[in-house]
């Protein structure tokens, strides 16, 4: 097998077995991204050369006894709305096109002191709004399963990085499903953690109250191992939570007997592809030969959730965007003269179309006399659908759900309709409303060789559950043994 088809777990065991080295890894995931970036085009900023270097002298500090962790050495690609000193941090748009982070996210800090060597940031729809990664101002990153297709989105350059074996693994963020569902349209495992277990400091905020870092794999062992590595209690970021350091690792016992599984009928109705349904419902079946209990129930929160989602989104977008001003660090219209012209023609200029539709909506629900209609509302609906899943968990130790309702869409197809695109994070909004833990795990292909993506919920901060069952159901499907890309086969 090809060293950069390996998962991370592989890589270590074929370092400690004196099977490849550090360099040899790092130069294969450097030629492969020579290769297959031209094509994918999942990278923002590649740091290919210094990847190098940093191998050379990791390598030298291995042999001479300076580290000893079992990660160093291993290669990982960025979402580039994470802070990265002195590599450019651009969110994919003209207004921080220049930005070079003067410090590091907490995540960076920690990859940092595991020696992991980063391969570059990866590209996204801009500051993370949209489902498809077509938002971008710089490129347009295609599906490695089919290049005509979107990734999905807004992490769709680190999915489709990781789905091209152009990374082992990558940092994402997921506001409404943008690690899971990117995921799920490239075939690789997509983890959102619970609100408040991996650290928010130094990720460029999008919707403060929503916003989740987490990791996108080749299969869920990784998912776990990248975990251990971000998630912990940060004092720099005040909504972390203090909660005592797990193994993720350990939690992997492939065993869900006796394991209490809800599934909402309501996510398997209308709007849902049949081909899409069909693969979920069979792999649920084999959590029944595995000794899990399932049951169908009730959770109708899909439609309020989505609603609720954009307004708490938006109003959080607007608020968060508004340093973005043209006089700091960001861009400023060279035909500005006065100071009212800097603030409108570089806000203008330097946001997306995407970006200027959420900052109007958000300033519009958070308005004077627009407030108690919209934004409130929003907020009681929130408490809703928290008390609607604190129900379903009372009875289910986890609910399965699909990822996206569709499989990978054409590029183009529902870049002109912003409803139908938002209708795209149907299935994943509910959870980072209500700040739970999900993961998305493929389970099968369509008609048209195109992944298929199952999530898996869990209860707050109950990770090693929704890790476990993964795992669990990853080992009988095979996945990764019985399915690649074309652009995988043909390499």
């Amino acid at each position: 097998m090809n060293t950069t088809e390996l998962t991370v777990h592989e890589l270590v065991e074929k370092l400690e077995n004196n099977e490849l080295t550090i360099k040899d890894i790092t130069k294969a995931y450097v030629d492969r991204i020579a290769e297959k970036e031209p094509e994918v085009e999942a990278f923002a900023t590649t740091l290919t050369s210094e990847a190098v270097e940093q191998a050379k002298s990791i390598q030298t500090k291995i042999d001479n006894g300076e580290i000893t962790n079992k990660l160093a050495g291993i290669p990982i690609g960025i979402k580039d709305n994470i802070c990265t000193k002195g590599i450019k941090t651009t969110c994919s748009s003209k207004m921080l096109e220049n930005f070079v982070s003067p410090y590091d996210a907490t995540v960076m800090e920690k990859i940092n002191e595991e020696n992991l060597i980063n391969l570059g940031k990866l590209n996204m729809d801009e500051f993370a709004m949209g489902s498809s990664t077509e938002n971008s101002a710089f490129k347009t990153t295609k599906n490695p399963w089919d290049l005509s297709k979107v990734p999905g989105g807004s992490s769709g350059g680190s999915a489709a990085a990781v789905a091209a074996n152009m990374v082992p693994w990558a940092l994402g963020s997921d506001t409404g499903g943008s690690i899971r569902q990117p995921a799920s349209l490239c075939g690789v495992v997509g983890l959102k953690p619970t609100y408040g277990l991996v650290s928010r400091y130094g990720l460029v905020a999008f919707a403060s109250s929503l916003d989740q870092i987490g990791p996108i794999t080749k299969d869920v062992t990784d998912s776990a191992m990248l975990l251990n590595i971000i998630a912990g209690h940060d004092e720099k970021d005040t909504t972390s939570a203090n909660i005592s350091k797990k193994d993720y690792v350990k939690a992997l016992m492939g065993n869900v007997k006796g394991l209490k599984i809800g599934v909402p009928k309501e996510f398997f109705g209308e709007g849902i592809n049949e081909e899409v349904k069909k693969s979920i419902l069979e792999t649920v079946e084999k959590y029944k030969e595995l000794g899990a209990e399932v049951e169908e129930f009730s959770l109708d929160i899909a439609k309020y959730s989505l609603a609720a989602y954009y307004i708490i989104a938006c109003a959080e977008a607007s608020s968060n965007l508004g340093r973005f001003d043209g006089i700091r660090y960001t861009y400023r219209s060279p035909n500005a003269k006065t100071l009212e012209e800097i603030f409108k023609k570089s806000r203008s200029e330097g946001f997306g179309a995407e970006v200027k539709r959420r900052i109007i909506l958000g300033t519009y629900v958070l308005s004077a006399g627009y407030y108690d209609a919209y934004y409130k509302k929003a907020q009681k609906v929130r408490t809703m659908v928290m008390d609607e899943f604190n129900k379903g968990f009372e009875k289910y130790d986890l609910i399965i759900t699909p990822t996206s309702p569709v499989t990978a869409f054409g590029i183009g197809e529902k870049s002109n309709n912003p409803l139908e695109m938002y209708l795209a994070d149907i299935c994943t909004v509910s959870i980072n409303v209500a700040g739970l833990p999900a993961i998305s795990i493929p389970c099968g292909v369509d008609s048209k060789g195109l992944p298929i993506g199952m999530q898996i919920i869990g209860k707050k901060f109950n990770e090693e559950t929704i890790l476990n069952a993964a795992y669990s159901i990853e080992k009988e499907i095979k996945f990764r043994e019985k399915y690649k890309p074309e652009f995988i086969r043909e390499s």
